[in-house]
Order: structure tokens, then sequence, then C-alpha cells
């Protein structure tokens, strides 16, 4: 049996190594406040792939997959989730040169969304786009709070906490550059590490013919390939993964600081590549804990792949396992400290009179908020897949009509702000958990599929009609000229030159 002391005793020492090495890497680095944010032009090939890889590899990876192969249609549905998290980093490899060649001194996707649309725009996106991103980081301290739980039966606050506070304690000295070089040591950890893990476990089950064995006797329905429940959840799932990530901060950081267009294109594709096989072996841990009779409870599918690993594996085995699934949190959760601190200080100079060292001690504060405010929710223990799929409805409503600036000069900033909050409206009418808290009757069923593709489609169709309908024709080269590096002492709170 692993004891709660010795687990978080080891787990809080390679937490401390981590932060040591982020926090010197850092030292003497950030200089100003570009440093801290975008790291501009300053990773090549292996790094940029490698934090990629690290970046999009969080804890989600142990926890949505297996509950949807549990839960929402087994195999297929694994395959979607695959699917979508690929089509996600891969669609930035197209959309990440553009927003280079637009906004070459940009630093976040708000400010993107300001320029190109206004205020109103620029403020919906700001909810938005937090909201999602703290919704994302929150799921990841539920998720790795609900594994070590089930380990050694640590208090979720207690993981919270001594997670979130050495995470914090090298993004919010270090910023970006300690988050890229503390992701590429996580790669190199992470990826060994769960193939390892899954190759010994599956051993342990007797080999893939025990294990499929055990799935077909209790849920052959979880190994239907195109099953039409798997193929219902891929599709939303899609729709709601991409999305999700086209207002993730944390990539337009990282289309930043690749070293050049062709770098952030190659180091995109790999990345896109490299996730599949890792979703995939990921989740098929769901349908074996069904399998063998593990999942005894609704709350039980999101641990899937914990279940298995405690039933079958020895305890030196789970340990390796845990630090795995820490290591995992880790490489999410510095981005997205630094992914949501970044939004709100590059935008900080257009309301307060901040620059120089002021700015950059603002951004570290930011940090430690957001830091403190997710190790709060993530020790209540919610439903790690519910709280992504909410925080993808936000940004599925929303992506279409804000990137579409980025390629049509005919859209329009009232055209963008209605088709997105339409389509949230809609979405979240048809979204099964919110249909239990808001009053509402005399509509479809709520369910997933009708919520995210009935907001993507119609977002997508309100965006082509408003910019058919509409006859402003807007300069993209402005926003070059809109927009400048926040070390730059000739601006204005607003972005733009001096008079």
């Amino acid at each position: 049996m692993v004891t709660t002391t010795a687990l978080l005793g080891l787990l809080t020492v390679v937490l401390l190594a981590f932060a040591a090495f982020g926090a010197w890497y850092a030292r003497g680095r950030i200089e100003t406040v570009e440093d801290y944010l975008t790291a501009r032009n300053s990773a090549g090939g292996g790094t940029l792939t490698a934090t990629l890889v690290a970046s999009s590899m969080g804890a989600w990876i142990l926890f949505s997959p297996a509950e949807a192969g549990a839960a929402f249609g087994g195999i297929t549905a694994v395959a979607g989730y695959a699917a979508g998290s690929a089509l996600a980093l891969a669609a930035f490899a197209v959309v990440g040169p553009r927003i280079r060649q637009l906004l070459p001194r940009g630093h976040s996707l708000t400010e993107y969304a300001y320029a190109r649309y206004g205020t109103a725009m620029y403020a919906y996106v700001l909810v938005v786009s937090v909201a999602y991103m703290f919704v994302f980081l929150a799921a990841e301290f539920t998720g790795i709070a609900s594994a070590l739980s089930l380990v050694a039966g640590v208090p979720g606050w207690q993981t919270a906490t001594v997670v979130g506070v050495t995470v914090l304690a090298y993004t919010g000295y270090g910023g970006l550059r300690a988050s890229i070089v503390t992701d590429t040591v996580q790669t190199v950890l992470i990826l060994p590490l769960l193939m390892v893990s899954v190759v010994v476990t599956v051993l342990a089950l007797g080999g893939t013919d025990a294990a499929h064995a055990a799935v077909v006797d209790s849920a052959p329905e979880l190994l239907t390939v195109g099953s039409a429940t798997g193929l219902e959840f891929g599709a939303y799932v899609v729709v709601a993964v991409v999305g999700a990530e086209m207002l993730n901060q944390a990539w337009w950081q990282r289309v930043y600081a690749a070293s050049d267009e062709g770098t952030l294109r190659r180091s995109f594709l790999v990345a896109a590549v490299a996730v599949v096989p890792m979703v995939l072996l990921a989740g098929v841990f769901g349908p074996i804990a069904v399998g063998l009779g593990l999942v005894e409870a609704p709350g039980d599918a999101s641990v899937s792949f914990f279940l298995v690993v405690t039933e079958v594996l020895p305890d030196a085995a789970v340990v390796a396992v845990a630090v795995l699934a820490v290591l995992l949190v880790v490489s999410s959760a510095d981005t997205l400290f630094n992914a949501i601190a970044s939004v709100v200080t590059a935008d900080l100079p257009r309301l307060l009179d901040l620059s120089g060292d002021r700015l950059t001690a603002t951004a570290r504060g930011v940090t430690v908020v957001v830091a403190a405010a997710a190790t709060v929710v993530g020790a209540q223990g919610y439903s790690v897949l519910t709280l992504f799929l909410l925080a993808d409805l936000l940004a599925a409503a929303t992506f279409i009509p804000l990137l579409h600036g980025l390629f049509s000069r005919r859209a329009t900033s009232a055209g963008a702000l209605t088709a997105s909050l339409v389509a949230l409206v809609v979405g979240l009418a048809l979204f099964p958990p919110a249909r239990g808290v808001l009053p509402l009757s005399g509509l479809p069923a709520a369910t997933y599929f009708r919520s995210f593709i009935g907001a993507a489609a119609l977002s997508t169709a309100l965006t082509v009609v408003a910019a058919r309908v509409g006859d402003e024709r807007f300069d993209l080269d402005r926003l070059d000229r809109t927009i400048r590096r926040l070390d730059d002492e000739a601006t204005d709170g607003s972005g733009g030159e001096r008079r």
C-alpha cells in the first residue's frame, strides 16, 4: 500500500527540482516584460516541438480519453479524441504563420481581437479565453487530486496546493522561458514513462489478448469500431477541442516563440502526429477498466487509467505512474499559468499606466492569483471531462468568428460578436449540465452533440452571412501598425504610437 506521506514527499522533491531548474534557467534572462511573456523568436525546432508536446500532454491525457472510452462510446470515442487533439495542433501550422505575418509584434489573441474588432468583441474574447484556460487549469488540478486520492489517499487540497505552489514558484519568476525549458525536460521524461506504464500494465493484465477478452466478456459494445455513440462523441469532441485550442493563449505565445515560420509549421505538425498514439494508448484503459468491473460509479470513469494501474501493478510501479501524472500536470499547468498572465498583462497598458518593471511585477502578481484560484477549484473533485467540455463550449461558439478576421477583410465587429453570442446561448441551452440549472422548456433534448455542433455551425453561418451583407472593408495591414512591443517606450496605453 502506497502511503500518503511517502508519495506526497516524493512528489514534492520532484516538483522542487523542476522549480529550482526553471528558476535557475530564467535567472538573468528576464530583462523586460517581453522576455517574460513571449520569449519572441527564441525557440528552435527541437525546443519548440518539445514544449508543444509537453504542453499538449497535460494530465487530461490520462483522464479524459479514458473517461470517453469508458462512458462515451468506447474506442471510437477515443479515436475521436485523438483526432480532435491532433487537428487542433495541426491548425496552428496554418493559422500560426498568418498571425505572425499580420501581427509580428503581437502577444495575445485578445490583443488581436481588440485591434481587429474593437472594444466589444475584445471584452467578450477576453472573458471567454480566460474562462476557458482557467477551467482547463482547474480540470488538470482536479484530475491529479482525484488520482492521488485513489492511489494513496492524499487529500485533494494537499495535492492541489503542492503542485500549484511549486509550479508557481518557477513560472511566476521565469515566465514563458522557464516554462519552455522545463517542458523540454518533461517531454524527455514523460514519453518513456507513458510508454512503459502502458506496456507494463498490459503485461500485468496477461497481455493484449487477456485485456481484449475481459472487455469482450463484459462490454463488447465498447470495442465496436464505428459505434453510433462513439461517432457522435467523436464528431462533437473534434469541434470542441479544435475550437478550444484556437482560443488557448498558450499556443499563441508559442507561435511568437518560434524562431521562424518554417520551424513553427514543422513543430506544430510533429506535435500533432505525436499526440495521437498517446491519446489512443491512454484511452484504451477506459474500456479495460469497464471490462475488469472497476468502474462501479459514474465518477469512476474519469480515473479509469488509475483504477487499472492500482489493480494490477505493485506499489513501486504505481508510484512511477503517479510521478508521470504529476509531470503531466506540471507540463500544462506552467503553460496555462503563464498564458493567462500573458493575456491579462498584454492588455493592462491599455487600462493602466504601467510599463517596464512595474508591468513585469504585475504579470507575476496575476500569475499568483490564477494559481491560487485554480488550486481551490481543483481541490473540489468535479468531473474532469465535464469541466473540459464546459470550457470547450465557450470556445466552440467563438473561434470561427474570431479567426475569420485573420483571413477576411469583410469580417465585422458586430457580425463576429453577434455570431459568437447567439451561438453560445444556443449551445448552453442544449448543454446537458446547463439544462438542469437553466429554467428552459420546449427545446430539443439536451445533448453534447447538439450543443457543440449547433454552436459551431450557427456561429459559422452567422459569420458568413454578416460578412456577405455588410459593406465594410478592413485594412489588415493596420494590425501591424496598431500593435507594439510592450517594452517599446514610444507607445501609449492603447498600443498605438504617442503623438
